[in-house]
């Protein structure tokens, strides 16, 4: 009996398949087979946010997700946020808030922050920190994480980009 499988799925809107091991994860998937690295793993149980994937939507630690799981799902990474053509209001906002500083937890940040912004179009900071708390940044740029995800918020609620709207 082999303890491998082939799995069929969308990664960032394009059919692909690969053959996995039982006990590969999503970040092994993403990493090995297509050479995806934006999600990254750091604590290796889940806790840091490094490993952000969004499957069908919803935001997964890539770290311990199989990715047995993800056949027949939409799954999607950082690599295509701005679908393939320019950044969205997110990864603007964190650009221009300076939001990051050496980015190793970036990816996990913008993606929970889409993931937020769909369901709560104007959180209040307080919103935005509860929200976010499963994300770590060793750096320390939680306050203009925050602020990137408000300055995103306005550019979404005016339709406008982020140098239209000031930052």
């Amino acid at each position: 009996m082999s303890d491998r499988r082939t799995i069929h799925f969308t990664l960032n809107g394009e059919a692909v398949s690969a053959h996995i091991a039982s006990h590969e994860t999503l970040v092994e998937l993403l990493q090995d087979h297509f050479g995806l690295f934006g999600a990254r793993e750091s604590c290796a149980q889940g806790l840091c946010g490094c490993c952000t994937v969004l499957v069908d939507g919803l935001a997964v630690s890539g770290c311990l997700y199989l990715a047995a799981f993800v056949d027949g799902t939409s799954v999607s990474t950082i690599e295509r946020a701005d679908n393939g053509e320019r950044l969205d209001e997110v990864q603007k906002a964190f650009a221009a808030c300076g939001a990051f500083q050496c980015g190793f937890c970036t990816p996990g940040f913008v993606l929970m922050a889409r993931q937020l912004l769909d369901e709560t179009p104007q959180p209040s900071p307080e919103q935005i920190r509860h929200y976010l708390s499963g994300n770590l940044c060793r750096c320390g740029a939680y306050r203009e994480i925050v602020d990137a995800v408000q300055v995103a918020a306005r550019t979404r609620a005016k339709g406008t980009t982020n140098e239209e709207s000031g930052k």
